[in-house]
């Protein structure tokens, strides 16, 4: 294995983990700006205002696209194993 297989090893897996951590943060940052709002709005400075909705939002989301996080996993992982079979040779 040359070092320019194994940066392009790393950058995929980085790339990859971003694309499936993004669609929850993008989720956890709306929703924290909504509460956020709402906090300021009305005054109240209560710390589960922001944690309960941002939580719920995320477990939501991970029903919501449990489906499409084990395919696009399974796939990856199959392309990876592939890849690293051929390095040896």
């Amino acid at each position: 294995m040359n070092p320019e297989m194994a940066v392009d090893i790393f950058k995929t897996v980085v790339m990859f983990a971003l694309l499936m951590v993004s669609p929850f943060l993008a989720v956890t940052l709306i929703v924290g700006l909504i509460a956020s709002v709402i906090q300021s709005v009305t005054s109240i400075q209560e710390q589960t205002l922001t944690f309960a909705p941002k939580l719920i939002a995320t477990a939501g989301l991970l029903l919501l696209l449990a489906p499409w996080l084990l395919r696009t996993m399974t796939e990856f992982t199959i392309e990876t194993i592939s890849r690293i079979s051929t390095m040896g040779q």
